[in-house]
């Protein structure tokens, strides 16, 4: 059967997922570092309060994370530190997905915000060149020092840097379904990831701006 391009924007998304994941959990640590990631490690495992009392939502989930440790208090550390693994693998995802809506906007000709994405018509060397751009992008992004420095321990950047991706994506959604009767479903979606953002770290507020702009260049 000959796979289409939506089919092959999701196998490589997922790919790429895969990918992350095993450089993510092959290369995290497997104790803690010394700095806040035990503070972090501890108080998920516990529902502690950290120095900075706005991170409930990480610690709630780390504290659901930490049910896998079955009681063994050694284990908590590399839990915590696998589920950072895991969250920047499916920001990587996320990310080529992104990467592929907005190329394919650029390949819209008469440059017409207004018209969905789903409705634009690539050729075949426009297809390949959308999905090339997705996993050189997304691969650029997996492999920087910084996003896999925090991809690797139990710190709240890597969950942050998650929701950042999910509020972007969210808006990409929207974008692709704004023409529907039930396409504002994505806005009340994103309401809802923006406050549990904030219960992560403030850095995701960064993405709202960007999907203001979604808005007002669709509408």
């Amino acid at each position: 059967m000959k796979l289409k391009f939506k089919d092959w924007n999701n196998y490589l998304g997922w790919a790429m997922f895969l990918i992350a994941s095993i450089v993510y959990l092959s290369t995290m640590e497997r104790y803690l570092s010394l700095w806040d990631c035990g503070e972090y490690i501890v108080s998920s495992a516990k529902l502690g309060v950290t120095h900075a009392p706005g991170a409930a939502f990480f610690q709630l989930v780390g504290a659901v994370w930490s049910i896998l440790a079955f009681g063994e208090g050694t284990h908590y550390a590399t839990i915590i530190n696998a589920s950072s693994a895991i969250y920047s693998a499916i920001t990587v995802m996320l990310l080529f997905w992104i990467i592929t809506f907005f190329v394919r906007k650029l390949f819209n000709a008469p440059n017409d915000n207004t018209v969905s994405v789903n409705a634009i018509k690539l050729t075949k060397a426009q297809e390949i060149i959308t999905l090339g751009a997705g996993i050189v992008g997304a691969s650029a992004f997996m492999f920087s020092d910084t996003f896999w420095f925090s991809a690797v321990e139990g710190e709240v950047y890597a969950m942050a840097s998650l929701f950042t991706a999910l509020i972007i994506w969210l808006g990409v959604k929207w974008d692709a379904d704004a023409d529907s009767p039930a396409g504002n479903r994505w806005l009340v979606l994103i309401s809802l990831v923006i406050g549990l953002s904030i219960g992560v770290h403030l850095m995701a507020i960064l993405a709202v701006p960007v999907v203001c702009y979604f808005y007002y260049a669709r509408k």
